[in-house]
Formats: structure tokens, sequence, C-alpha cells
């Protein structure tokens, strides 16, 4: 079946359930468990940094992990490769659960990200060979309706279990959960790769295809653009169990509230974006989003460095600089895709590589240079969204796109 001609005629909601499912995976394991880190510090008798380090970690899981699954699931197939994945990331979650050090929870949230990763890569994959570009934007935004869910609900669900049963029952959850869905995707999800796929990875290996995939200037573009984006998230994500409850005394019990009103601005505007692409294309969405992201996240660090506001001055700021987010992931994504999909796995894996690698990156840079205050977090957030317009504008869309 053709990609380009696979516009579907009404949403494929059992479809992008199953998808969101998969790629819900990495943020509940990285949101549930926030509540709950001064308690695993303390239980664990690692330091703060240690155990904040557990997310970093698994953000570069996650980046390294991909670039394994995207060219497996264009050589071998869909379904193989996540079923693979879903089962390492049960192993490792209850790994977690099971932790008796700081290092031991450390080296199991490196597995777990290694299992995860595969339902983001796969998902993706997936939602290209069935649909054209427009068609993949619309359908990875609808995906956020279910992804989203899991920013919004896991802090809650997280310290709620906290409170309950201690920080150890978040990961026997998150391994129930990964179950439930490796079920579902082998009951449910049917084998999409075309012949022409698999042609190709059988003529090639994996370096030779990324090395052929990073000579496309505006496939790096689109990876670059989306992944210095998604760095304010994961920047965010990072930052804000001190920014939030240490520095402006938030309780650990509301945490949840303020992180699930945040994505709310993302899964709205991911819908937003749903919409607009019935009138736009993605790349006019982009250009346009990019520069409004820019003079969002300016402010954000004019607030972080002068201290103006305080958090009533901070947290509206970063809620529009996450529903900005919304507006270019799915588009980013699309336009990567787009630009081989006989490689769908391999770009998947690229552009979802590149996405935690900034990410782990920039939470790296803000917690070196952590202070108590907002401005490490926001400087970083502005130096990332500055990059990203800078690889939009130049090499994804040069001269290509006028608003």
């Amino acid at each position: 079946m053709s990609v380009e001609s696979a516009s579907p005629a009404k949403t494929p909601w059992g479809l992008v359930i199953l998808l969101g499912s998969l790629t819900a995976l990495a943020p509940l394991a990285i949101d549930m468990y926030l509540p709950s880190l001064p308690a695993i510090a303390a239980d664990l008798n690692g330091t703060e940094a240690q155990i904040q380090s557990t997310v970093a970690t698994f953000l570069v899981g996650m980046a390294v992990g991909q670039l394994f699954y995207g060219p497996a699931s264009d050589r071998l197939g869909r379904r193989g490769p996540v079923l693979f994945g879903l089962a390492i990331f049960v192993a490792a979650s209850v790994a977690c659960a099971l932790a008796t050090s700081a290092d031991m929870l450390l080296a199991a949230r490196l597995a777990q990200a290694l299992g995860a990763c595969s339902g983001v890569v796969v998902a993706r994959a997936v939602v290209r060979d069935r649909f054209g570009h427009t068609d993949t934007a619309r359908v990875l935004s609808l995906m956020m309706l279910i992804m989203g869910l899991a920013p919004i609900l896991a802090p809650l669900v997280g310290g709620a279990l906290l409170e309950l049963g201690g920080w150890r029952v978040n990961f026997w959850v998150m391994a129930a959960y990964g179950v439930l869905v490796a079920l579902a995707v082998a009951v449910r999800l049917r084998e999409s790769r075309s012949a022409e796929t698999a042609e190709r990875a059988r003529s090639e290996n994996p370096i030779q295809a990324y090395v052929s995939l990073l000579g496309n200037p505006r496939l790096v573009g689109y990876a670059c653009a989306g992944g210095l984006n998604s760095a304010t998230l994961f920047t965010y994500i990072s930052c804000s169990p001190g920014l939030l409850i240490g520095t402006y005394g938030i309780a650990p019990s509301a945490f949840g509230i303020v992180f699930g009103i945040n994505a709310l601005g993302l899964i709205g505007s991911n819908q937003v974006n749903r919409m607009l692409l019935r009138r736009t294309s993605p790349d006019v969405i982009l250009v346009r989003a990019s520069r409004v992201s820019l003079v969002v996240v300016g402010l954000l660090a004019l607030a972080g460095v002068t201290g103006f506001g305080g958090p009533w001055a901070v947290l509206p700021l970063l809620f529009l600089t996450l529903s900005t987010f919304g507006l270019m992931q799915g588009n980013t994504i699309a336009g990567g895709l787009s630009t081989d999909p006989t490689r769908a796995g391999s770009i998947s894996a690229l552009m979802g590589g590149s996405s935690f690698g900034f990410g782990a990156a920039t939470s790296a840079i803000a917690a070196t240079f952590h202070d108590g205050t907002a401005r490490p977090m926001a400087l970083t957030m502005l130096g990332a969204v500055i990059g990203s317009a800078l690889a939009l504008h130049f090499l994804a869309l040069p001269k290509r796109v006028s608003v």
C-alpha cells in the first residue's frame, strides 16, 4: 500500500489508542516517580544528585536504544522488536521496584529506558507506514490525546501510590502497564512494514542507513529542530521537582496538579495543530510556532534572570512554552519521516534519539548550573529554542515556506 494514498477516511481510533499507549511508556516511566524522588533518596541512602541522575540516565537510554530499534524494525518488521522491547521494560521495572541501592536503581532505569524506547520508534514508523506527510502529522497529534495523559495522570498517581504503599509501588504499576501493552500489541498490532522498506533494509547495514540519512540536510534540520525543541520539555521535567517543590514551596501532593496543568497545554496545542492542518501545511505551522516559541521562552528567560514576578511569572510562561512544543513536535516528526519513507524505522529512531539526546544534554547543563532559581532552566531552554529555530530555517526549510 502506498503511504501517500493512505489518507484515513475516518479517524483510526483503535490504532491511535494502541500506538498512543506504546508511546506513553516513556512519559509514564519518567513522570510517575518524580514526586517520590526525595523518598527514594532517603530510603536508598543516596544523595539528591544521585537520585535526580536517574532521570538523565533514562533519557540517555532512550536516546541510545532507539538507534537499535529503528533499523531492526525496518529489517525484521514492527511487531518483533517492539515486543522484545516491552519484555525488557517489564523486567527492568521489576528490577527498579526491587532496587536496594542508588546504583542498582540507576542501572535498572537505564535498562527500563532501553525497553521503553522501542514503543516510541515503532509507533512512529507504523504511522508513516500507513499515512502520508500531512496525515502523519494529524495522527501523531491524535496520539497525544493518549500519550499526553501520562504527564497529567502519572505524577498524580505516583504521589497517591507514594502515600499508599511507598515509592516501589510506582515501578510495580509500570511493570503491570508494560504487560498489558505487550498483550495488546500481540493481539491487535498488524505488521505494516512495506516490501520496499524490507528490501532497502536488507540491502544495507544500519551504519550505512544512518550515514545516508545524516547526509540529508532536510532530515538533519527536522531532527535538530524537533530535538532541540523537545529539550525544553525534558529540561522542564528534570528541573521542575526542585524548582516547584524546593524553591516555590509547592507541596509534593500539589506538584502533580501543576504538572498536569502544563501537560494540558501540550495536549491542547496538539489538537489545535490537528485542526490547523486542515487548512495549512505542517511546514507553515512549524515556522509560525517557532517564532512564537522564541518570544515566549525569551520572556521566560527574562523572568528567570531578573526574578521578576517569581512563580506568578514563571509558571504561566512555562505553560505557554509547553503549549508551543505541541505545535512543533508532530510536524517536525512528520517532516522528517517524509524525507525517505522507505527508512521510516531508522528515521524514527534518529529523530527520537536526537530528542532524548538533546534532552539529556540540556537537563545536565541546567543541573550543573543549578542555583535554586529558575535562571538555569530558563536560559537553557532559550538556547535550545534558538538552536531549533536556526535548524528549521537554515536546514529543514531554507527558502521553501512562505507565511
